[in-house]
This record gives C-alpha cells, sequence and structure tokens, in this order.
C-alpha cells in the first residue's frame, strides 16, 4: 500500500515537472513588466529598508514557536514504553535551542539598541 502510495506520488510529481517544461513559456509584454501604483506611476522604490536585529528576532521566534510545537506532544508520548526515547529527544530538542539563544545573545543578535 505505501509503495503504491509513493510510486503515484514520484510518477505525478515526475509528470508535471516534464509538463512544465514542455509549456510555452509566457513572455511578459511592457504592460505587465511596468508597475502598478493605483492607477499611477510610483512615488518611490518598492524596496523598503529592513532590519536585520529584527529578522534575527523573528528567526529566533519562529524556532522557539517550533519548540513548543515539538515538546506539546511529549507528555501523551511519555506514557508509551519508550518514555526515555521521548525524554531523550525532548532534552536534545531543549539543549540544542538553548545553546543557539546562548550562541544568539552572545553575537549580540539580541540587542536591540546599541
Amino acid at each position: 500500500m505505501t509503495a503504491t502510495i509513493l510510486m503515484i506520488a514520484m510518477t505525478l510529481s515526475t509528470i508535471l515537472a516534464i509538463l512544465s517544461f514542455w509549456l510555452p513559456q509566457m513572455t511578459p509584454d511592457m504592460e505587465k513588466l511596468s508597475p502598478y501604483e493605483c492607477g499611477f506611476d510610483p512615488l518611490g522604490s518598492a524596496r523598503l529598508p529592513f532590519s536585520m536585529r529584527f529578522f534575527l528576532i523573528a528567526i529566533l521566534f519562529l524556532l522557539f514557536d517550533l519548540e513548543i510545537a515539538l515538546l506539546l506532544p511529549s507528555p501523551w508520548a511519555a506514557q508509551l514504553n519508550t518514555s526515555s526515547i521521548v525524554i531523550l529527544w525532548a532534552a536534545l530538542i531543549l539543549t540544542l535551542l538553548t545553546l543557539g539563544l546562548i550562541y544568539e545573545w552572545l553575537q549580540g543578535g539580541l540587542e536591540w539598541a546599541e
């Protein structure tokens, strides 16, 4: 059953990849390449400067949010026969994320104002 599903998925993805190369490429004209801002020419650059510190804080937030998502099923998994493996994996995840947080802290990525 699993082999059949795997074979169907591989075949379908291969067919779609080959089909995307065979289909004609769309050539954009001047209207598609021009920027559109409420019917007027754009007043400024569309590229706004982005704070690298904000980016680092956002990435750290996503990592710790993922940590919560990974550790949330741990109490239910601890009721299984292999509870020591669950505790080992939870400790490994916490250790890796703590080491990453310490590294960011030492590099100064968490200091908002200089």
